[in-house]
């Protein structure tokens, strides 16, 4: 028999949140998941409000699926335990299955169905009656935009019509949480925009939500985030609390050309902790950057680069996460 899995972190207290006279929406302590001696999720303890959009933030293969497999009963935890407004998420599975919403990052739609059909097939899934079915079609139809399109087959949708389809369908049987993974992976600009405005009603309405994604312009409408890499919680908190609290270094920003050039001047000066390229200008960060400036600009100047601007700016949530991992 191979032995057990070494864990890399030890348990640590939840995070608390603010006192709240309704149980937390979702509450996980010291939750952890091993396949034999691979560690997905480590250790991992937040909590998120009732009502709030919660932002689970990381790169693929971080743990991000498997907590949720967790959360919705899919999947027993190693260690660690979690709970869906009260109920425990391994003894309790078929209670919170019967309070929450699931939107996979495929959608998981029928494209040789109507959108009607879509729905009609979901709404017996979850166990809504047919008379009730009528009022939520209704009800989807009108909050998703779709009411012009319900005789469509799938298949012939656009891919923001798709999301907003998949969105209608998690929520025929009125769950109290929505589980949305990588939502808007794929969907164009405007449609991620308009599908974020759907999310702030229905939060608006009392709805959690739970959301996966990779964009950091997403991640900053959140009201609390955390942050996973390596199965590892590496920063949590409001968007303001994190950028505030949690950068290790200050960020100086480069405005310079050519950035192609400039990128490896600064990083064999050795002396920033890390530089990337952002759009068209560059982030160095260090403990002490503005410290760093002069020197980087006498360097980038030997090297042909011409410098436009270099300031100390706020962190942002990706120079955070950047930061935390490294």
């Amino acid at each position: 028999m191979s032995a057990a899995p070494e864990l890399a972190t030890p348990p640590r207290p939840i995070r608390s949140e603010p006192p709240d006279a309704r149980p937390a929406a979702v509450v996980t302590e010291n939750l952890t998941k091993a396949f034999d001696h691979f560690v997905a999720v480590d250790h991992i303890s937040f909590s998120v409000a009732q009502g709030a959009i919660f932002g689970f933030l990381g790169p693929n293969g971080s743990g991000k699926t498997t907590t949720i497999r967790m959360l919705l009963g899919l999947l027993r935890p190693t260690a660690g335990r979690a709970s869906i407004l009260g109920y425990d998420c391994t003894r309790d599975v078929e209670e919170v299955r019967r309070r929450v919403g699931y939107m996979s990052q495929r959608f998981s739609l029928y494209g040789d169905l109507t959108v009607s059909e879509n729905l009609d097939f979901y709404g017996r899934t979850y166990g809504v009656s047919r008379r009730h079915l009528i009022d939520r079609k209704a009800f989807v139809l009108r909050m998703a935009g779709l009411l012009t399109r319900e005789r469509e087959l799938t298949r012939n949708l656009s891919g923001g019509w798709k999301q907003r389809l998949a969105l209608g369908a998690a929520m025929l049987h009125e769950p109290e949480i929505l589980f949305l993974d990588e939502p808007t992976a794929g969907v164009d600009p405007v449609s991620r925009r308009e599908f974020w405005d759907l999310l702030y009603t229905l939060s608006q309405g009392g709805t959690t939500i739970f959301v996966t994604t990779h964009y950091m312009d997403e991640a900053e409408q959140c009201r609390s985030l955390a942050f996973i890499h390596r199965g590892r919680i590496v920063a949590e908190g409001s968007p303001a609390e994190i950028k505030a609290e949690q950068m290790r270094g200050q960020v100086l920003d480069i405005e310079c050309s050519p950035t192609v050039r400039a990128l490896p001047v600064l990083q064999q000066m050795g002396v920033f902790e890390e530089v990337a390229l952002y759009g068209l200008r560059i982030h160095a960060v260090a403990e002490h950057a503005a410290d760093l400036a002069a020197p980087a600009e006498a360097a980038l100047a030997a090297a042909g680069v011409t410098v436009t601007q270099m300031l100390i700016i706020p962190p942002s949530l990706e120079d955070v996460f950047i930061s935390r991992i490294r």
